[in-house]
């Protein structure tokens, strides 16, 4: 409901993310409905990386009743029943300042925030910020703003990244709020963004095309909140960033 798809969409973006992450899957309407109805209680380990890129959350706050263990991903690249299944590990909350991310894993809760200029307000720079849940999966990362967690009007922010050393390129998607100042527009674009040495800050530029047909970019920035992805934490920064 909060996508927005039937039960016959979400099958087929899970099966589409697989095929994008080469790790194909036979996600179907009435699989989807078992795991509604907890007919199923956790889904095979092929499925839960799909489920955590289509909806952006950690596989742990969908709402299983039982522990799902990862994709591991063989040398050849191959997925789901080709290989060992492992213990999901999600770090605990914490009252504590967050770390430095995990070299070459940067999992968790970041502030997004970036520039705009609204060409429709006298040119007027404007500031975008969201709390984010980014997921790691090998050298894959995706992004998603958690619902209620934007300063301009509850628009909702997808990422899709690629990691190569320190470096992220990949696209964006910005869905505007139905009643804000943009009427439910949607926006997309592409971009790179370096990642500093200590791993809790993510800076670069993004670019993408205008109302006028032109192409516009400016700064983005990701800054770590909290390394843990677990529901209690999730639920904290589900509110619109200061």
């Amino acid at each position: 409901m909060g996508l927005l798809m039937s039960q016959d969409d979400f099958a087929r973006a899970l099966r589409e993310a697989g095929q994008r992450a080469g790790q194909p899957n036979d996600a179907s309407k009435r699989l989807v409905q078992r795991w509604e109805s907890g007919t199923t209680a956790a889904p095979r380990p092929v499925y839960a990386r799909a489920l955590e890129v289509v909806t952006g959350l950690p596989i742990e706050s969908l709402g299983f009743a039982a522990s799902v263990p990862t994709v591991r991903v063989s040398d050849d690249g191959r997925g789901g029943h080709d290989v060992e299944d492992a213990a999901f590990g999600i770090t605990a909350p914490s009252t504590t300042p967050p770390q430095p991310a995990a070299r070459g894993n940067y999992s968790g809760v970041w502030l997004s925030a970036y520039e705009y200029v609204s060409s429709s307000r006298g040119n007027e720079v404007f500031t975008g910020k969201h709390f984010v849940v980014l997921l790691q999966h090998n050298n894959r990362i995706t992004a998603r703003s958690l619902p209620r967690a934007a300063t301009n009007g509850g628009s909702q922010l997808t990422l899709d990244l690629e990691l190569e050393t320190n470096t992220l390129t990949g696209t964006w998607t910005e869905q505007t709020a139905s009643d804000g100042y943009y009427r439910g527009a949607r926006y997309h674009g592409a971009i790179q963004l370096l990642i500093e040495p200590t791993g809790r800050r993510i800076a670069g530029k993004w670019v993408g095309f205008g109302k006028e047909f032109d192409v516009n970019t400016g700064p983005w920035e990701l800054r770590l909140m909290d390394s843990s992805t677990a529901k209690k934490t999730l639920d904290a920064y589900n509110r619109p960033p200061e």
